[in-house]
């Protein structure tokens, strides 16, 4: 959940032309947005400019509200004895629940919330306008074993509650992040319930509001409205523990409508991008091809630009693919965006990486949803000019060494982690960054999420029980490929 944020002073360090293009741009993008229609059932929502519609504002991604994220690093309880505690966001009643700044417990910085055996942590105040989204972190504490909780919300301030999304496994030994999409209008504050297991560390709870984007309908949003599904793209867990602080550079959590990343300024790339395919993002909406810098990356951050590839003999590599994003020219537009780019050998990208994306809509289309998880490893790729580069841009970008793809399949259904099983088809793919790479179909780069793992230190599918995790991680995928 980012907020646009261009101050005056960091525009003034920019070039004029660079400025000035910037805003002709937003201009074009507001007047063409008014004229922007919803997109249903996979069906198109066609504008007469599809390079204008990448623009990013407020009004049309998630704001956070201010003063959040709630970072437990104020206010005091040292007991689980139920009892209220002033926070920075506002008051907090903590029942069986304290604040824990014990090294023992999980946290990023010096506090985070300890709920014990059944415990509650519920706001007792009100958000005025709505909620769109929900980011919260979580982890064991100490060497606990692994709990259960839910998150709950109330819009008449706690006379009744309603649960948002599915309930959450905690087993990591280092925070993850749930996420909730929600379509929440008014009055709305947010309640943890502690279902089962050990003791549970809470951190980091970020809301997002419910304002409506201008032109856009906020039709990634509002699903409900429009008549399709459209799941929470980081559903199965957040691998790196990304955070939406900018203390934290090169393990930067951006969440969009389209999919979510976790950004490494020292590297000017995503670590992975994160999302969710079915039918509900595939239609007719044509490729872009607007490549264009992410304006929503935080000042001081290294922002690429499409020239920073220019004779690198390296393709603008999408992570989130393209393809993936056709039910509307915004979807589409927003895969451009240069923090879902990578170095990608033009071999790779083009033709055993594309297959790969292209089996995995086929799937998609057959009446499955995926999702799926794409990043990257060490650097030294081998492009169309010969030899090994290892950076780019003046060595602001990374090139890397290899590309890894993670995909779950499921038949079209709701409580999706709950679903997945031990007998669940998961593809985990490994490739090198090479032009050799088409020597071979994408079927001959299968491997296991462990073994992603073991190269990345991520820890992946981190949402599902771990009895699940342990066996579908460890398996080479090898179903059928076309």
């Amino acid at each position: 959940m980012i907020i646009l944020h261009w101050s005056l002073p960091a525009l003034a360090l920019e070039e004029p032309v660079i400025i000035m293009k910037r805003y002709i741009f937003l201009l074009v993008v507001g007047i063409v947005a008014l004229g922007m229609s919803e997109c249903s059932n996979g069906a198109d929502a066609n504008v007469s400019a599809p390079s204008a519609v990448v623009a990013q504002s407020n009004a049309n991604e998630r704001s956070v509200y201010p003063g959040w994220p709630e970072t437990f690093e104020t206010g005091a309880k040292g007991g689980y004895a139920d009892g209220a505690v002033t926070l920075s966001t506002g008051v907090w009643e903590l029942d069986d629940a304290l604040v824990g700044k014990q090294p023992a417990d999980k946290k990023n910085g010096g506090g985070s919330l300890r709920i014990g055996k059944t415990g509650t942590v519920t706001m007792s105040f009100d958000l005025s306008n709505g909620a769109s989204l929900v980011s919260i972190a979580h982890g064991v504490y100490g060497s606990d074993v692994e709990s259960t909780w839910q998150l709950w919300y109330s819009t008449n301030s706690g006379s009744t509650w309603e649960q948002a999304g599915n309930t959450t496994t905690t087993s990591t030994a280092s925070l993850s992040t749930a996420t909730y999409v929600l379509n929440v209008t008014g009055n709305v504050r947010f309640q943890i319930r502690k279902l089962t297991g050990g003791r549970l560390n809470i951190d980091d709870i970020s809301i997002a509001d419910n304002g409506a984007g201008a032109g856009e309908g906020r039709h990634s949003d509002k699903p409900a409205e429009i008549g399709i599904i459209r799941d929470d793209n980081m559903a199965m867990g957040n691998p790196s523990g990304a955070t939406s602080r900018t203390t934290n550079p090169n393990n930067y959590l951006m969440i969009k409508p389209q999919y979510a990343l976790s950004y490494n300024n020292s590297r000017g790339v995503a670590n992975w991008v994160s999302w969710h395919l079915s039918k509900a993002w595939l239609g007719s909406a044509d490729r872009c091809n607007c490549f264009i810098e992410d304006a929503l990356l935080p000042a001081g951050f290294f922002t690429a630009v499409t020239s920073n590839y220019s004779g690198s003999g390296f393709d603008r590599g999408h992570l989130c693919p393209s393809g993936d994003r056709t039910c509307s020219d915004t979807d589409n537009a927003r895969t451009f965006l240069m923090t879902n780019m990578t170095p990608q050998a033009p071999n790779m990208n083009e033709v055993t990486w594309e297959a790969l994306e292209a089996y995995c809509r086929k799937l998609a289309a057959a009446g499955n949803e995926l999702y799926i998880i794409a990043g990257w490893s060490g650097s030294g790729g081998n492009g169309r000019n010969g030899g090994v580069t290892s950076t780019i841009a003046d060595g602001a970008i990374v090139v890397p060494a290899y590309f890894w793809k993670i995909a779950i399949i499921l038949s079209d259904g709701k409580d999706d982690v709950t679903r997945v099983t031990t007998a669940t088809r998961v593809i985990a793919v490994k490739m090198p960054n090479t032009q050799s790479v088409k020597a071979y179909s994408w079927d001959r780069y299968r491997t296991s999420v462990d073994e992603i793992e073991s190269l990345t230190g991520y820890d992946f599918l981190s949402n599902l029980p771990g009895s699940v995790q342990a066996v579908i991680e460890s398996q080479v995928d090898n179903g059928p490929t076309r």
